[in-house]
């Protein structure tokens, strides 16, 4: 059997200020383009379909336009689908029923009554059934009321009582969906910044991988960057975008899994996507970075880094005019270094007044004078 492997369209993200719909329908194109091709047997979303709870009209248009591209493909692919910490769950769980009539299965809650139970869907291949189980997004608060008081006291007991709780014969092939934060004895996945703000500081969120490790196959979604967890059937597939800057050197991709017989090694391929425009860094000098511009990557979004230990004349403005994605524009110099140096260690308590003149010296390269500091003064007072 072959398995389209997705996840975090985050549908509606922004990249800082920018827009990203266009971005996205392109990839979500290739996508639909890609399975019209390659005729998996299945497509899998693991979570976080949207970027926020409220999406707007035009992410839910975005979206809309790709489940039409699969539901139209012949033979009809299976799209099995589950909400992330992202999605609302009502809203995403809306017109499930007629989705199911095009073979788009959603699930969007976890078990909430006792004869509730997860999304199971059965098909075959030659070799013969393959069981899907859909587990969205879970809190330990979500399901405890299921099971009697001690059971479930963390991520990883809840996870583990709602799957014991299904009764799994794993002489079968069986394939799970999960968005969740899943470790390795401890040991992280590789995270960046654009999934950062979801993972509770200390490991609250952990799960240890042996709590899924008798799946065939664990499809996951969360953690942005392609990657096993311990081992090669429990896979994060990355994002089919970069959110973030620092993802500037990860190749996004469809992760493509062929199941085979019951305890065989299922194989995993990847098909890569093109972005409209790449995230990247741009390094060195004022006069350098412009000279690197060039027609095929002048509408990048870009973060800049100034290394001009004089600062020149209104950068952000000369850099626009060849460059009309900035992200942002970063100064390191000596200047700004020895600045850095004598901040005191673990001073993150900076009154609104200390942090405005410590941006407008960096900024500008002096102090404010007495006025500016008597109107900045003034401006807070008001705030």
């Amino acid at each position: 059997m072959r398995i389209f492997h997705l996840s975090d369209l985050h549908i509606g993200k922004q990249l800082y200020d920018y827009n990203l719909g266009e971005s996205q329908q392109e990839v979500l194109s290739q996508i639909a383009a890609q399975a019209k091709i390659c005729k998996p047997d299945v497509i899998l979303i693991c979570g976080d379909i949207f970027d926020r709870s409220v999406p707007s009209g035009e992410a839910y248009t975005i979206f809309d336009n790709f489940l039409q591209k699969l539901a139209g493909l012949t033979p009809q692919i299976p799209v099995l689908l589950i909400a992330g910490n992202h999605d609302h769950a009502q809203r995403l769980q809306y017109a499930s029923s007629f989705l199911e009539k095009n073979q788009i299965y959603v699930s969007a809650m976890v078990p909430q009554q006792p004869e509730e139970h997860l999304k199971k869907i059965v098909l075959e291949d030659d070799e013969g059934e393959v069981n899907f189980y859909l587990l969205p997004f879970l809190k330990p608060g979500y399901v405890r009321r299921l099971f009697p008081e001690g059971v479930v006291t963390d991520y990883g007991s809840a996870v583990q009582a709602v799957l014991e709780r299904e009764d799994i014969d794993y002489g079968k092939r069986n394939v799970l969906l999960s968005h969740q934060f899943y470790t390795n004895q401890g040991v992280e996945p590789e995270t960046c910044d654009s999934e950062q703000a979801v993972i509770t500081v200390g490991g609250l969120d952990n799960i240890d991988v042996s709590v899924v490790e008798r799946f065939d196959y664990v499809a996951l979604g969360h953690i942005h960057g392609p990657q096993m967890v311990k081992y090669p059937h429990i896979r994060y597939c990355g994002t089919p975008l970069k959110y973030s800057v620092s993802e500037e050197h990860h190749r996004k991709s469809i992760t493509t899994v062929t199941l085979g017989k019951k305890g065989e090694d299922v194989e995993i391929d990847v098909i890569p996507l093109l972005p409209i425009q790449e995230v990247r860094r741009e390094r060195g000098s004022l006069q350098e970075i412009l000279a690197r511009a060039n027609p095929k990557n002048c509408h990048d979004f870009v973060s800049v880094t100034l290394t001009d230990e004089k600062e020149p004349y209104r950068p952000k403005e000369q850099l626009e005019e060849v460059y009309d994605h900035i992200l942002e524009l970063r100064i390191d110099n000596a200047r700004t270094r020895s600045l850095m140096e004598m901040k005191p260690e673990g001073d993150f308590t900076l009154s609104p007044m200390e942090a405005f003149r410590s941006f407008y010296q960096e900024m500008q390269g002096q102090p404010m004078n007495e006025a500016e500091e008597k109107m900045m003064e003034a401006m807070l007072e008001r705030v």
